[in-house]
């Protein structure tokens, strides 16, 4: 997948094709319908697919004080929408001037001279530009050829969303995430340097800052974990959250991998795969008792992903 962070990047090659626009944060079964439709549409006309979105998500721009709510953030969105086919990825700096921008400019200079788009495949309650002022009928009065589709709908009637996905994360439900997701829902991060209490107590852990990830329920996870470049994916008791006994001033992974695991991987990239949360945060009255707890976590968490 070609990637581009500006109009003025991207190639003759990458323009004339079939256009999808969106943020997609989480790329659920919604989105991935629409993506799916729109290959193969591309495909039937031989185009390639591209996929227009923008960075920062608008969110932070007009909320700048909203806690972290990014389901997918660029990285691991970037990496799903190549598994999705996407042949083309433009992501355009937001700010509040790109904000204040009409429909009719968005169309004219973006979609119609910077992208020479073949096709225009939007959902069909797309809106857009100052004020989401622009709908799908801005584009054709643009002159560009468009396709709504309309959204694909869960079996309780109601559309996929990523309100609904963040707050099932937001309660630990991860089960519940991943079956709106249609993919298992993971974290991304380099490890850093901690403490090194876990260590102090024989139970060493890779620390990944969460970032701009939304951060589930505070608690200890069953989660998988891999390093990235590596294959395999290792078992780790994980605690999400600020460890009550040691007070961390923002929330962070801690993952303590499993089965035998001993290497040094500071500064590696490190992706955790939650399957479920065992117990929330708690404070220990004695150091002694925190370990027998861990010691009790770690045996739930290996029969829970060895089931």
């Amino acid at each position: 997948m070609q990637i581009y962070n500006a109009l003025s990047n991207v190639p003759q090659d990458a323009r004339e094709q079939y256009v999808i626009i969106g943020n997609f944060d989480g790329l659920h079964l919604g989105h991935q319908a629409l993506i799916k439709t729109a290959k193969e549409m591309a495909l039937r006309a031989e185009k390639k697919l591209l996929l227009l979105t923008f960075e920062p998500h608008p969110r932070h721009v007009f909320r700048p004080d909203d806690p972290p709510f990014r389901i997918t953030p660029y990285a691991l969105k970037a990496r799903k929408l190549q598994e999705f086919g996407v042949d083309t990825l433009v992501s355009l700096p937001f700010d509040w001037e790109f904000a204040s921008q009409p429909a009719e400019e968005f169309v004219e200079k973006i979609l119609a001279e910077g992208l020479a788009a073949a096709h225009v495949v939007v959902g069909k309650d797309f809106c857009f530009g100052q004020l989401r002022k622009g709908t799908p009928e801005t584009i054709r009065q643009g002159g560009l050829n468009v396709t709504t589709i309309a959204a694909v709908m869960r079996e309780d009637g109601k559309k996929y969303s990523s309100s609904s996905i963040r707050q099932h994360l937001r309660i630990g439900d991860i089960s519940k995430a991943n079956e709106m997701l249609g993919w298992d829902w993971e974290m991304e991060g380099i490890i850093v340097k901690g403490d090194q209490r876990g260590r102090e107590l024989g139970y060493p852990t890779a620390n990944v800052p969460l970032g701009d990830t939304l951060h589930p329920a505070y608690g200890i996870y069953a989660c998988f974990v891999r390093i990235e470049g590596e294959a395999e994916w290792w078992p780790s008791a994980t605690n999400i959250g600020i460890r009550p006994m040691f007070e961390l001033d923002i929330g962070q992974v801690e993952a303590h991998i499993l089965n035998g695991f001993d290497r040094d991987i500071y500064g590696r990239r490190l992706h955790i795969r939650p399957v479920k949360r065992l117990r929330g945060e708690a404070k220990f009255d004695s150091l002694d008792n925190l370990i027998v707890q861990m010691e009790k976590d770690c045996a739930q968490v290996l029969d829970i992903l060895s089931a």
